[in-house]
């Protein structure tokens, strides 16, 4: 390992990936396949979350309607 990447300084993101890179090949991919996986579940997380907060505030009348030219409009009278 690199003395230089070994130093206390190092991140703990440098630390996981020299971890990942002591491992065989086929553990990395593996590891790399999870890793996708466990990112678009946060992805899909995340989205439904923003969607049931745009919901809630259409509903509390927080959120217009319209197209993009309404929008274009209204912020070419401001």
């Amino acid at each position: 390992m690199n003395p230089e990447l070994a130093s206390p300084k190092a991140t703990p993101l440098q630390h996981a990936l020299d971890t990942v890179d002591a491992l065989p090949l086929a553990a990395q991919e593996s590891l790399l396949d999870l890793l996708q996986r466990r990112v678009a579940a946060s992805r899909r997380k995340l989205i439904v979350r923003e969607v049931r907060q745009a919901r809630a505030a259409y509903r509390a009348g927080k959120v217009k309607r319209g197209t993009a030219a309404d929008l274009m409009a209204e912020l070419r009278s401001e």
